[in-house]
């Protein structure tokens, strides 16, 4: 896992401990679960939203043209 062993988490989790304090790990922790949720959630949405009525075909033609 990228290189990083038992120790070295071990060390950089008691460095997060001692820099953030045990009462601020349970926000830090669920701050980051809901970051990688709504990243998650965003890769998977569609890049482009179709607001084309049914029925009627946009071409690349049509696009920018007003009559």
């Amino acid at each position: 896992m990228f290189g990083i062993g038992t120790h070295e988490l071990l060390i950089i989790l008691l460095v997060v401990l001692v820099i953030f304090g045990a009462k601020r790990l349970p926000e830090i922790g669920s701050g980051l679960g809901r970051a990688i949720r709504n990243f998650r959630q965003a890769s998977n949405e569609p890049d482009e939203i179709d607001i084309t009525p049914k029925g009627e075909k946009k071409t690349i033609e049509d696009d920018g043209k007003k009559a």
